[in-house]
């Protein structure tokens, strides 16, 4: 331990967000200094790693038999230990730009309805991967810090954190989570109703990339001022060629309804159990949204739609989580009071 403890002198603290898309690594004193896809290309049969990151996300769907892309974070928790040990223990030598005698101190962020064992998982993996010592912070609790919220007044805040596996709904009061609701749907589940409805409807098989591009692009979660269509290309299911075809963002729409009504019926329960003096206060400040997910658009209009409250979108909802996480390895108070045993 105090050869761990030496090294950690000579090492930037680091925060980051361990999302199941992307990981975001800050360090201080230099902000956010890694933002790669959370893959792991590994060869099968030298149990090698090929690639990590942006460069493994270029490999997926395109490896050759011996090469497997792994996701080793699904619906924000660690599905493969090992490999995300691997991909920790990357991410934070490229954070400080050398391999030896690296022990910085750790923040991590993770969802709430995380179990204890999960939660073991989170460190372990950390410690394994380098760190000296690890805290972890709630994923809302985080995006709340990020988002500029007073987290630490006696006033209700709320916040509602759509990542890659999951949605995380908070409120938040005087540095602590009054009530806190996970679901385990984001912008992989609306990914996967993509590829299901073009399949179903078209007899069109397209892969994960090519329906987050035609999410980025043309979805949205309520109808606009103008209709968008765009050519995509896939296997006919048929015919087992390759094919071209047109689909609308009123298709679109339809495909995400299920994930996207989950999103919202999470921010009514929130709203439904919020005690009345923080429910004021929520009625006055309104919703603020983060996480990569509430990028999808129009999400905003269908919430005030659906809530009749204020909806803000954070300055940098990308960055929410681990900027949050950045200030809280600043402020030590605030560090003992949101780190979760």
């Amino acid at each position: 331990m105090a050869f761990r403890s030496f090294f950690s002198i000579f090492s930037s603290d680091l925060a980051i967000d361990l999302g199941t898309a992307n990981t975001l690594v800050f360090a201080e004193g230099r902000g956010i200094v890694v933002r790669e896809p959370s893959i792991v290309a590994v060869n099968k049969i030298t149990n090698k790693v090929e690639a990590v990151g942006s460069a493994a996300k270029d490999m997926l769907g395109r490896t050759p038999g011996n090469i497997v892309a792994i996701r080793p974070m699904k619906d924000g928790v660690i599905a493969d230990f090992e490999v995300t040990e691997r991909m920790l223990d990357y991410f934070i030598k490229k954070a400080h730009g050398r391999s030896l005698f690296v022990r910085p101190k750790i923040v991590i962020s993770v969802p709430s309805d995380i179990t204890q064992v999960e939660k073991r998982a989170v460190k372990d993996s950390a410690l394994q991967a380098g760190a000296s010592e690890v805290f972890i912070v709630e994923q809302a609790m985080a995006a709340a810090i990020g988002a500029g919220l007073p987290i630490t007044e006696p006033t209700g805040n709320m916040i509602v954190d759509i990542g890659g596996g999951t949605t995380e709904v908070a409120v938040i009061s005087l540095s602590g989570v009054v009530f806190s609701r996970s679901v385990r749907v984001g912008g992989d589940k609306m990914d996967e109703a993509i590829i299901q409805y073009i399949k179903r409807k078209y007899n069109l098989l397209v892969g994960e990339r090519t329906a987050e591009l035609i999410k980025i692009t043309i979805g949205s979660a309520f109808p606009g001022n103008e209709i968008q269509t765009m050519e995509i290309k896939g296997r006919d299911l048929v015919a087992g060629v390759p094919k071209t075809v047109e689909i609308s963002d009123e298709e679109i729409r339809d495909s995400l309804l299920e994930p996207i009504n989950q999103i919202v019926e999470a921010v009514r329960i929130a709203l439904e159990r919020t005690p009345p003096e923080l429910a004021s206060d929520i009625v006055d400040k309104g919703i603020v949204l983060a996480g990569g997910g509430s990028l999808l658009r129009n999400l905003d209009v269908l919430l005030r739609d659906e809530t009749g409250l204020p909806i803000t979108l954070a300055e940098d909802p990308l960055t929410a989580v681990v900027m949050g996480a950045g200030k809280v390895l600043d402020e030590l108070s605030l560090l003992k009071d949101v780190t979760i045993q």
